[in-house]
């Protein structure tokens, strides 16, 4: 009967290693990507390249915590969509999205103390 039964054990013992692998797996990711977020050197990167990307929908200023800003590009970047029917959402689109590239362009181009005293410590929202 315990003959019968070895492959099930050794199926649950597989199972059991898996899942504990994976927890840690899990808990790894989740350290070094709080770590990322935290890092001042890291947010500049981040907040840089977000801005490219994603400037027209105020994705860097949710980054470094200026929600209002965020709130506000988002909601343009919201207008215009829902007016591109009409001509004018078009530009209306093109308000947020070059905010967001020259925001980038300066977040990356300043070195890390200059980004961090001026973003970060500073709190400066636009430019």
């Amino acid at each position: 009967m315990s003959d019968e039964n070895k492959p099930l054990d050794d199926a649950k013992e597989s199972a059991k290693e898996f899942a504990e692998e994976a927890k840690e797996t899990a808990r790894e990711f989740t350290d070094s990507a709080r770590e990322t977020f935290q890092s001042t050197d890291n947010k500049k990167i981040l907040a840089g390249i977000l801005a490219i990307l994603l400037g027209t929908f105020g994705v860097h200023k949710f980054i470094l915590g200026y929600n209002k800003e965020g709130f506000i590009m988002l909601a343009i970047a919201l207008v215009g969509f829902l007016t591109t029917c009409l001509v004018i959402g078009a530009f209306i689109l093109w308000i947020p999205g070059i905010i967001g590239l020259i925001e980038g362009i300066i977040y990356l181009t300043k070195s890390d103390e200059e980004f961090y005293n001026t973003y970060q410590a500073g709190k400066k929202p636009w430019f």
